[in-house]
């Protein structure tokens, strides 16, 4: 069994990819804190080993992308102390054996190399990665694997969370697509606002990439939210939550 962990902004992911079956069979979140105790994360991780019956020496390879540097001493000790195996950090010198280039290997963030990573090896053509994560993401791929830029939006929790935060009167709402994109309520005015917005905000983002290419890719959606803008679901080639997951992956058997 592999073990990719993603170290986010928001959650910690543990994604276990059953290597027989070629499938993601088991994931765990930890809100991400840049204080983690190692104890905590042991005991959580234990209980959650044994509510799947999981055997620590199952697990065969790790790898470990991090966008929260804070992190990295403790998910590092964590696979040493409890799983008794090595994991490999991805940097920007993971990338040299990969199809994915980039031009900027220390800049762009692991997650996005990860996402690039496990669509362009997927398709093998030109592709747009959108990940709905903490922030909104456009990673673009060419034809050649290599990472023409990315663009970086406010994700869709960030948003209803800044309007909450920078005002007096409006409440903070569920992330819940509503029927009409006319607002009837307070709520629902910030709901139709910010999802119904972020609809056209993506649809044009992709819009005027391709345009600016000259030619179409395939669209893949990633992140915890990937699958709440109902409206975009004929907009995307593929929606995968464990994209990222699957890049760790690649990324870590191609080094090891």
């Amino acid at each position: 069994m592999f073990l990719s962990i993603d170290a986010g902004n928001s959650n910690i992911v543990f994604g276990f990819y059953e290597i027989g079956s070629r499938l993601w069979k088991y994931e765990h979140r930890i809100n991400t804190r840049s204080e983690l105790p190692l104890l905590q994360v042991e005991n959580e991780l234990h209980l959650f080993l044994l509510e799947k019956e999981i055997k620590p020496a199952s697990i065969t390879e790790i790898g470990l992308s991090s966008v929260v540097p804070d992190l990295n001493a403790t998910l590092l000790k964590f696979c040493i102390h409890y799983l008794n195996k090595p994991c490999y950090l991805i940097s920007g010198k993971s990338y040299e054996k990969l199809q994915v280039s980039t031009t900027r290997p220390s800049e762009i963030g692991t997650d996005l190399m990860c996402n690039a990573t496990a669509a362009f090896y997927r398709f093998h053509k030109a592709c747009i990665v959108v990940d709905f994560g903490t922030a909104l993401t456009f990673t673009v791929v060419s034809d050649e694997g290599k990472i023409l830029g990315v663009n970086i939006v406010p994700g869709l929790n960030t948003a209803i969370k800044s309007l909450f935060l920078n005002t007096a009167k409006l409440p903070e709402v569920k992330l819940e697509m509503p029927i009409s994109a006319i607002g009837k309520n307070t709520i629902h005015s910030i709901q139709a606002g910010v999802l119904y917005g972020y609809t056209g905000l993506v649809k044009g983002m992709l819009e005027t990439i391709q345009n600016e290419l000259g030619y179409s890719c395939k669209i893949v959606a990633t992140g915890g939210l990937s699958a709440i803008l109902t409206t975009l679901k004929n907009n995307f080639e593929e929606v995968d939550r464990n994209l990222t997951l699957e890049g760790i992956r690649l990324i870590t058997e191609a080094n090891v």
